[in-house]
C-alpha cells in the first residue's frame, strides 16, 4: 500500500540571524528520474553557519536519511526503500563520472541543502544516482554516519594514503564532526595502533576524542610539538586540517615529516608556502580533500556494519524537527559532537 503523501507540509525557514521558522510549503512531485523522500534524519554541519547566520531561501540539509515514499518514471528503486542522499547532484556522464570523481563533476546541477532544497524539511526531492540504498534493519540517525562523517573523514585517509602509502603518525587539526570522522577512519583503515594526534580548545570534543582513541592536544594550552615530543616523536608524517585556518595549517607544515603531506579538508583561509624549503627539498605536498565519491558508499557501509558501537560514539545530541532551533544553538556552542535532526 502507497503511503499517503500531502499536498504540503511545514518546512523549516531559515532567515538569518540565528533564527529559524516554519512554513507551510508545498510537497515536490518527482519527474522522470526522481525520488520522492520521507525524510526520517538528517545532521547538522558546520557548513551550514552562514545559513544559520545570514540565511537562506532554501531548505538547508545535507546529510540526510529518508525512505522513497514516490517515484517518478524511468526509476528503479522501489517506493519503501532506506537510503541516504549523496551531497553532490553529479551529471553521471562527464569524465569525472565516467571514472568515478563523481566529487569533481564537471557538470555539477546542485549542492543538496545549499542551493537544492535539502533535508530538514518532512520531504526531499532528489535524482535517483545520489541516492544510496541502506537496509531498514539500520537506524536512520546512524546511517547519517555514511556521509560527512565517515564519508569525508575516509575520502581524507584515501588522499593521505595516495601521498604517502607508509603512515606511521598522523595529526588532525580540529575535533569538531569532520575531525572526529577523520580520527575514527584513520582507526579503521590505517589501524587501531596509529597514533593519531587531535588539536582543539572545546574541552568536550577533546574528550570524545580520545573515546575514540586519539591523543588530544588543547591548542589553548598545549604546544602540538612538545606533545609529540612526549610521545617519542619530532614530527607526523600526515597532518589533516579540519580547522580551514591559516595559524592551523602553518603550524601543521612545521610539523610534517620528510615525505610527509598537509591534507587540506576543512575549507577557508590559505597557507603561506617557501615552496624550496616546505615542498621541493624534504619533497612534501599540500593537497585538497574534497567531500567524497559516491562509488565509496559501499565499503563504508560494511564498515559502518563491523564498527556501529564505535562509530555511533561520534552522535552526541538527538532532537525532533520541532527543536531544530535549539539543536543549531547547541551545535554552534561547541560542546558536542554530530548532532541529529529526527523527524
Amino acid at each position: 500500500m502507497s503511503p499517503v503523501i500531502p499536498s504540503s507540509a511545514h518546512f523549516p525557514v531559515f532567515p538569518g540571524n540565528r533564527e529559524i521558522r516554519f512554513s507551510e510549503k508545498p510537497v515536490p512531485e518527482p519527474g522522470p528520474g526522481q525520488l520522492l523522500l520521507k525524510i526520517n534524519a538528517n545532521a547538522l554541519c558546520g557548513s551550514e553557519r552562514s545559513q544559520f547566520f545570514r540565511g537562506t531561501e532554501v531548505t538547508p540539509g545535507h546529510e540526510a536519511a529518508g525512505t522513497v515514499v514516490k517515484s517518478g518514471a524511468a526509476t528503479r528503486t522501489a517506493v519503501g526503500t532506506n537510503g541516504v542522499v549523496f551531497l553532490m547532484d553529479f551529471c553521471g556522464t562527464c569524465r569525472s563520472c565516467r571514472s568515478g570523481y563523481t566529487n569533481q563533476c564537471l557538470n555539477k546541477r546542485g549542492d543538496m541543502g545549499f542551493n537544492r532544497d535539502g533535508g530538514y524539511g518532512p520531504y526531499e526531492l532528489v535524482n535517483e544516482q545520489i541516492f544510496f540504498p541502506v537496509d531498514a534493519d539500520l537506524v536512520p540517525a546512524e546511517t547519517t554516519l555514511l556521509l560527512d562523517i565517515m564519508g569525508t573523514g575516509g575520502h581524507a585517509i584515501e588522499r593521505s594514503q595516495q601521498m604517502r602509502p607508509d603512515i606511521s603518525s598522523l595529526l588532525i587539526l580540529g575535533s569538531g564532526p569532520i575531525g572526529l570522522g577523520v580520527l575514527g577512519m584513520a582507526k579503521l583503515i590505517l589501524g587501531s595502533n596509529l597514533p593519531v594526534f587531535v588539536t582543539d580548545i572545546v574541552p568536550f570534543r577533546l574528550e570524545l576524542a580520545e573515546k575514540l582513541g586519539g591523543v588530544s592536544i588543547n591548542a589553548r594550552n598545549q604546544k602540538i610539538d612538545s606533545s609529540l615530543n612526549a610521545h617519542g616523536l619530532t614530527d607526523v608524517d600526515i597532518a589533516i586540517d579540519t580547522t580551514g585556518k591559516q595559524a592551523a595549517r602553518q603550524e601543521a607544515i612545521k610539523l610534517i615529516s620528510k615525505r610527509g603531506s598537509l591534507i587540506c579538508v576543512g575549507h577557508g583561509e590559505s597557507v603561506d608556502l617557501d615552496v624550496t624549503q616546505d615542498l621541493i627539498t624534504p619533497e612534501r605536498g599540500v593537497i585538497g580533500s574534497e567531500y567524497f565519491r559516491y562509488n565509496e558508499l559501499p565499503a563504508n557501509l560494511e564498515r559502518l556494519r563491523r564498527n556501529l558501537p564505535f562509530l555511533r560514539q561520534i552522535i552526541t545530541h538527538r532532537f525532533g524537527v520541532k527543536d531544530i532551533q535549539k539543536a543549531f544553538e547547541l551545535f554552534f556552542q561547541g560542546e558536542t559532537g554530530k548532532v541529529i535532526i529526527e523527524q
